[in-house]
């Protein structure tokens, strides 16, 4: 097993598997930011059983152990790719057999890193070690998670990062998902196409879900 993970084939495996993990927390995670749609209670006690709850707390450390393996291993094999590429070859145009998010990967990936340590030190680092404020529903106090995020909303710049985040995030997802199942085995010529078509519904929703949650708060604010 220890040789499988580090052979070539087993790290792409490693990719894919834990590609797929982050991608289901991904949508977890927009199904708990809809809870912001439906006004202070409902988000704050979503935020709360998120912050809570026994099993969350277990996941969380994967979670955190997920992302370090993708990343790591994401890098090294597109090290090893690059090391072990030719100095002199003939360059193909990929554009008609590859899409753009697929010969981009990397670059999409780096810049996502980059929002996610932007995201994490002004969300969960604040909702964790910060000092914010506290709301009590039916005898129940909790952090005002909801008065943190939607203020965060009403500034511009941010907004605007966050919105070019998910887009670059549903690109990278789009071609990850299908890859993926490609990788680990689950995937054939049939499979690929239902895997590609599905993979780009996903994304469409993420995108589209995180980015009319900002929007929606960062319009609010504006008209108020």
């Amino acid at each position: 097993m220890t040789y499988f993970f580090k052979a070539s084939v087993g790290r792409k495996v490693l990719v894919g598997l834990s590609g797929l993990f982050l991608f289901s927390f991904i949508l977890v995670h927009l199904a708990v930011n809809s809870f912001l749609l439906a006004g202070p209670e409902a988000y704050n006690k979503a935020a709360n059983f998120m912050a809570t709850d026994p099993l969350v707390q277990i996941i969380e450390p994967l979670l955190a152990i997920g992302f370090l393996l993708h990343i790591i291993y994401s890098v090294w094999l597109t090290y090893l790719n690059q090391k072990t590429r030719p100095q002199k070859y003939l360059k193909v145009d990929q554009s008609k057999s590859a899409t753009w998010s697929s010969r981009n990967m990397f670059v999409l990936g780096g810049l996502i890193l980059i929002f996610l340590v932007i995201h994490i030190s002004n969300f969960w680092f604040k909702m964790t070690f910060g000092e914010i404020g506290y709301v009590e529903y039916n005898g129940e106090t909790m952090k005002d998670a909801y008065t943190m995020v939607t203020a965060s909303f009403s500034i511009w710049w941010y907004v605007l990062i966050y919105f070019v985040a998910f887009i670059l995030l549903g690109f990278h997802l789009s071609h990850g998902f299908q890859s993926a199942f490609q990788t680990i085995g689950v995937s054939n010529r049939i499979w690929k196409k239902r895997w590609t078509v599905l993979g780009n519904i996903l994304s469409v929703i993420i995108a589209a879900g995180f980015s009319v949650i900002t929007l929606y708060f960062f319009i609010k604010d504006l008209i108020s």
